[in-house]
């Protein structure tokens, strides 16, 4: 998740060795104040609608989808459509591993739109690779070409205020919170005055076209017929274990919505995986029938 990766790894077990190793090796971040277990009795999973039965559906399928689960968890739900948000330990920090690139791209497209440019060929082979591939070298090369001046630039214009980038390079240590992740995947979704409607197309072409063995976490269980927009991030580190991350907005059905759980302290990354999916699956299956 460094500047010091030189090149992607194909398969996800060599990227989440790779990512483990070096990054593994940088500064401990002290995240100690946000570690306690995902039911503890200081946390509780708060949503409201406009349809106060689906409220409270999902309040209690999500509680029940966190029950038992170790780790730190951070839940983001927003539907659009029925103007339903549920939030659990939402303004959580987590380090970001690959959801970030998410805003790299959104901060390359902020700043092209500056001055009316269309990004350059390179650019666009480098989002593609960092969006769909989760390509590490590429999004090093666009990190490093933005800097950090102009990622602060987008995230004062997102007000994406919890968001703070790496430092050193070192962009998947950037810190994040599921307030800000969704705050993100909305200006994605509708016409705002940040990003330009041909902004918000390419991000979410780029989302849509994961490659199959990246799409785990929030699409799980997404109905047919309902599109999905997705970015995950994964890095284990000595302190906290893995860091599992998805973030996804999805339309269709009668629904607009985005969804993002951000997670460490898991002892495997499938465990993280499988938290991620457990919450996922009766988001989808609560809003579908609602």
């Amino acid at each position: 998740m460094t500047h010091h990766i030189a090149r992607s790894a194909t398969s996800r077990s060599a990227r989440a060795r790779a990512l483990g190793v070096v990054v593994g090796a940088t500064t401990a971040i002290s995240l100690l104040a946000t570690a306690t277990p995902a039911n503890a009795a200081t946390a509780a999973v708060s949503c409201t609608s406009a349809k106060p039965a689906l409220a409270t559906k999902l309040k209690r399928d999500i509680t029940s989808a966190l029950a038992g689960r170790q780790g730190s968890i951070s839940v983001g739900v927003f539907d659009r459509s029925t103007r339903t948000t549920c939030v659990y330990r939402a303004q959580t920090a987590f380090d970001s591993a690959s959801v970030v690139k998410v805003t790299v791209l959104a901060t390359l497209l902020w700043d092209a739109q500056k001055t009316g440019r269309a990004l350059t060929a390179t650019e666009k082979s480098r989002a593609t690779a960092m969006i769909t591939k989760s390509d590490n070298a590429a999004t090093t090369k666009l990190w490093s070409q933005l800097g950090v001046t102009k990622i602060k630039g987008f995230l004062a214009a997102a007000n994406m205020t919890q968001t703070r980038p790496g430092a050193n390079g070192y962009w998947g240590l950037t810190q994040i919170t599921a307030r800000d992740e969704q705050k993100l995947l909305a200006l994605t979704t509708i016409h705002n005055t940040v990003l330009t409607d041909n902004s918000r197309a390419y991000i979410l072409k780029l989302m849509n076209q994961v490659i199959s063995s990246q799409r785990w976490g929030t699409p799980k269980g997404v109905p047919s017929g309902v599109s999905v927009h997705v970015k995950n991030g994964w890095l284990q580190r000595a302190s906290h274990g893995w860091r599992v991350h998805s973030v996804g907005s999805f339309k269709g059905g009668g629904h607009d919505y985005m969804i993002s759980v951000l997670t460490h302290g898991n002892s495997t990354w499938n465990y993280g995986i499988t938290t991620i999916e457990r919450v996922a699956k009766v988001v989808h299956r609560d809003l579908a029938a609602s």
